[in-house]
């Protein structure tokens, strides 16, 4: 039985870098993530070891426990004795579902290493491919282990050697990613091998686990595991080779501790001035320097308010601190210091560098900011995330009375998940929420319901996104007074640069120098990489390509707002509008302030890029997901047909022992009815999962028909605008 340490004797350790951890554990979802958290919570005393692996102590959502998935990241500092010393391991566990991934991105950024959980029978699968990509390039240290050995033995009932083929195709395919993703200086040395100790075989539910040292040291054969299974007494294997020492001896001996980890991450993620003040205490994380701290998850607590949790890369953070918020351009006084201990937040005054705290008082943070004790500072790189919100719906409270409550419920789902987007809909007046997809969507409004709102929704819909094909313009655009001119050209955005958008890798709050370098090895001119104005939420840019103009600085933000007001609503069916580079080339503005107000300038501005859009050859672009099937041989005929049905194709069938997996890509707007046609034909023996892949345009053959349900349902007039209507 683990002995309970108290939230004293954690802080101790606390304070020596090299005896801290902060580790994570991703996976595809279902492979046995949340269950391997309970077994080493249980090891730590922090639940009953009686329920670990059914507790799912770290899903502290009702929903989570209710849909046996985690929909949240949950963190949680853990004690573990290794070789006689101790150690403070602050873990993250991380959903799994595609539409919750914005988590587990930014979970990476707080931690210096995972442990990625394979399911033994299903292998390496699309998402461990993607949240493993995700931790190698924020530079993740990733270890192995590979759960759910019991399921070959009892119900599988697979012989020795070809377990053994199994496990080894398992490791090669895990080492695999390393060579595609991993950085370069890493690619080697990361690479996981039994016999180096960082792969563990086990299995969760039954609480049992070890790597080779472990199996060499206790004199345990594999023929001793299965012999174990078939006497029925796979549990009993727990008190011989206990889950938690395998884990957290592996996370222990190949996890670099904070100090050593930031010496190669900081370079990375942070791109300020490393020999400065700043950037030596980052690299050493050194508790005596300024407080640095990314915020990765923002919890709303009902009695205390908002909680900031993330890494703490330096100085130490107490309460009473004021710190500087630097995305939100604000100062905030720190009210309380927090050490998670599974869904409890226990007090403890301050942390030191190294750590994950949660602190109280930063009402304005919101996941992905820098916070501070120093104000002139260069923020973190903005967080990558692998999805695009896709699908939407329409809210509304049942009884009027309740709106108020509905938005600031909304507010708060937003802020703990940046991920949901809501938005008023200013022609309808509705209350619009976007997700990632379905379940995301499904998840959102449950939240909303049990908060005790009775609420209203639409079935959700598909989210399109506009773009052009070639150069349009360049248009001039009167406001409506005529006493103001706005000349606009757009052209498609260079891939290249789109990429870094969508990566995170450009973005508005860098460094002026830095983004204007970046734009010119992309082959912008010095004049337009120095003036880019705007960028989109939609991965849209503006620049400033005028020269002289008098007065632009006056109306300089109505332009901006009238950009972003166009990339918002598109010309054919007012869907965001990706990929577009929109020119300000020229404009005339009147001398008199009261005739160049923002009412003239806005529309002006949208009326030129609307126009010049148009043509452009304007798109419209629809949502691609990627299936992944897992079947039976005999049902691959029935799963191919239903992937054609749906306007989507087969990628690839690959056979793996007794189940074949079928790779395809479908568009999103196909599979509202996907999880019914799918057991229907199948009998309930297909599982599949989606995932955003990219986008791409809506076939010629169908694309009136959307624009015109789009636009029906929007409200819109039909018809589709046309130059004329904007520069009569």
């Amino acid at each position: 039985m683990p002995r309970y340490k108290t939230t004293q004797e954690v802080l101790k350790i606390a304070h020596m870098k090299d005896h801290i951890r902060d580790m994570g554990i991703i996976a595809h979802v279902d492979h046995g993530k949340t269950t391997l958290s309970d077994s080493l919570l249980a090891s730590s005393g922090l639940i009953s070891p009686t329920v670990a692996g059914e507790a799912l102590a770290l899903d502290y959502m009702e929903e989570e426990q209710q849909r046996q998935m985690t929909i949240k990241a949950a963190n949680v500092s853990l004690y573990h004795e290794y070789e006689g010393s101790p150690y403070l391991i602050n873990l993250i566990d991380t959903p799994g579902h595609i539409d919750f991934t914005g988590n587990v991105t930014r979970s990476l950024r707080a931690i210096d290493g995972a442990v990625v959980v394979v399911d033994a029978v299903e292998e390496v699968m699309v998402q461990t491919e993607t949240v493993t990509r995700q931790a190698l390039e924020e530079y993740v240290r990733p270890v192995l282990y590979i759960n759910k050995i019991d399921r070959l033995i009892t119900e599988l009932k697979l012989s020795p050697e070809t377990i053994q083929e199994k496990l080894t195709r398992i490791i090669r395919s895990f080492n695999r990613l390393i060579d595609l993703y991993a950085p370069e200086e890493f690619r080697e040395k990361w690479k996981v091998n039994p016999a180096d100790g960082n792969v563990a075989f086990g299995s969760a539910k039954d609480r049992w686990g070890f790597t080779l040292r472990i199996a060499s040291k206790k004199d345990v054969k594999f023929s001793d595991i299965i012999a174990a299974y078939q006497r029925e007494e796979g549990k009993e294997l727990g008190k011989l080779l206990p889950l938690h020492d395998a884990i957290l001896d592996m996370v222990v001996s190949h996890i670099p501790p904070p100090h050593v980890a930031q010496k190669y991450r900081i370079p990375h993620l942070w791109k300020g001035d490393l020999d400065s003040d700043i950037g030596r205490a980052l690299l050493e994380c050194d508790p005596k320097g300024p407080v640095v701290m990314f915020a990765s998850h923002m919890r709303v607590d009902p009695q205390a308010g908002l909680v900031a949790t993330g890494r703490l890369f330096s100085g130490t953070v107490y309460e009473g601190m004021e710190l500087y918020l630097l995305n939100a351009n604000t100062v905030e006084r720190v009210q309380q210091v927090g050490l998670y201990m599974g869904p409890y937040r226990e007090v403890v005054g301050s942390l030191p560098a190294g750590n994950i705290p949660a602190l109280l008082g930063l009402n304005h943070a919101r996941a992905g900011e820098t916070i501070s004790s120093i104000k002139e500072i260069a923020p973190f790189e903005s967080v990558k995330y692998v999805s695009e919100t896709v699908m939407t719906l329409a809210i509304e409270p049942k009884y009027p009375k309740d709106l108020p409550k509905l938005v600031e419920v909304m507010r708060r789902i937003s802020i703990e998940d940046p991920n949901i987007k809501t938005k008023i809909d200013e022609k309808t007046g509705e209350f619009l929420i976007s997700g990632m997809g379905q379940l995301h969507l499904e998840i959102a409004t449950t939240l909303i319901r049990k908060t005790g709102l009775e609420i209203i929704t639409s079935q959700p819909v598909v989210i399109y996104r506009e773009s052009i094909k070639k150069r349009g313009g360049p248009v001039t655009a009167r406001s409506p007074n005529g006493h103001n001119k706005l000349a606009v050209l757009v052209e498609p955005l260079e891939e290249e640069i789109l990429k870094l958008l969508v990566e995170g890798k450009l973005h508005e709050h860098m460094d002026r120098k830095a983004q204007a370098a970046l734009l010119r090895e992309c082959g912008w001119s010095a004049d337009d990489a120095k003036n880019l104005w705007v960028i989109s939420e939609s991965f849209s840019v503006l620049i400033n390509a005028t020269k002289g103009v008098q007065r632009l600085e006056e109306v300089a933000g109505s332009i901006r707002i009238g950009f972003v007001d166009a990339m918002n609503n598109g010309v054919l069916a007012w869907e965001p509008v990706r990929g577009v580079k929109v020119k300000l080339m020229d404009a005339l503005i009147h001398e008199d302030p009261a005739h160049h107000g923002p009412a003239q300038i806005i529309p002006a501005m949208k009326s030129a890029i609307y126009a010049s859009s148009l043509m452009a050859e304007p798109q419209l672009l629809e949502p691609i997901l990627r299936i992944d099937v897992r079947v039976p041989p005999d049902l691959v005929g029935t799963v191919t047909r239903i992937i054609s049905q749906l306007r989507g194709k087969v990628t690839s069938v690959d056979q793996k022992g007794h189940v074949t997996y079928i790779t395809g890509e479908v568009p999103a707007a196909e599979t509202f009815n996907l999880a019914e046609i799918m057991r229907t034909s199948t009998g309930g023996r297909a599982f599949w999962d989606t995932s955003f892949s990219r986008w791409a345009p809506v076939p010629a053959s169908l694309l009136d028909k959307v624009i015109e349900s789009i636009r029906k349902r929007k409200g819109l007039p039909l018809r589709v605008p046309t130059v004329e209507d904007f520069i009569k």
